[in-house]
């Protein structure tokens, strides 16, 4: 018979179901985010490879014989990396931004809020289902332009590794600006006048090898040239910089964003009134 002060020792049965259990907030938040984004496809999905399909028409036709990058390597097969990517993070980014600020204008945010979802769990469902609508996006993009190049895979790990990484950065990154936004100028600003800029100016359409010194130098500042230049390495086996080291500051920026965004979920920033 258990007295007062007995310390209750739990069975694996016991604990594997309570594990399990936890977990049921974090499925159900994720399930509503991927079907959120799943049932409007035409938009989120179709929309953006169509946008990236037409770059690659048009730049790569203009460049196509006026700009070499790499030895042995086409423009066009060069530019199709970098528009997957970029398709990726621009995604990832969209779905969890868009997802926070309409629950808070609406008001419906309350009923993400009122369950016990603790902030690990809030976190993880809005940041795997923007990898996956990220990962989505850049896979159509890649199976439609592929056929307008003559692509290599040197190295199918460095690409998932980057791809994965990538999405999670900007899924967290649009986490935090839907908690920090609230309205959709905010939001717009945010994009428009960050990740906008930052995207395009990573080394989509170029190499960096390719401007004077100074812009170099603000190229390698720009976290956002690291996830491409190393989703590029595992294609063609060759980058402006060396993919650990690539790895390294994209590791190290997810870190620094995941835990900024746990914070920022767990005290209830902007969330909470």
């Amino acid at each position: 018979m258990k007295q007062p002060g007995d310390i209750e020792v739990l069975d694996g049965t016991r604990l594997a179901s309570m594990a399990v259990g936890g977990l049921v907030g974090f499925r159900t938040l994720l399930y509503k985010e991927v079907l959120r984004f799943w049932k409007v496809s035409f938009q989120t999905v179709a929309a953006p490879v169509l946008t990236a399909v037409l770059y690659l028409l048009i730049f790569g036709h203009v460049l196509e014989d006026r700009v070499k990058v790499y030895d042995q390597i086409s423009y066009t097969a060069f530019l199709v990396p970098g528009l997957v990517m970029m398709s990726v993070l621009q995604n990832a980014f969209a779905n969890s931004s868009s997802s926070l600020i309409q629950s808070k204008i609406t008001g419906n945010l309350v009923f993400v809020l009122l369950p016990p979802l603790s902030h690990w769990e809030m976190f993880g469902a809005y940041v795997v289902a923007s990898v996956i609508r990220g990962l989505t996006v850049g896979l159509g993009v890649l199976i439609v332009t592929a056929w307008f190049a003559n692509l290599h895979f040197a190295n199918v790990g460095w690409i998932l590794v980057f791809a994965l990484l990538g999405a999670g950065i900007l899924g967290t990154l649009g986490l935090i600006a839907g908690i920090w936004a609230e309205k959709f100028d905010q939001l717009a600003a945010f994009q428009n006048f960050l990740i906008m800029p930052a995207t395009f100016l990573s080394g989509v359409f170029y190499s960096i090898h390719s401007l004077p010194a100074f812009w170099q130098a603000v190229s390698h500042a720009n976290p956002f040239f690291y996830m491409i230049d190393g989703f590029r390495y595992g294609f063609f086996g060759v980058s402006d910089v060396s993919p650990l080291f690539s790895l390294t500051v994209v590791g190290a920026a997810f870190v620094l964003l995941a835990a900024l965004a746990l914070r920022l979920l767990k005290s209830g920033y902007k969330l909470r009134h």
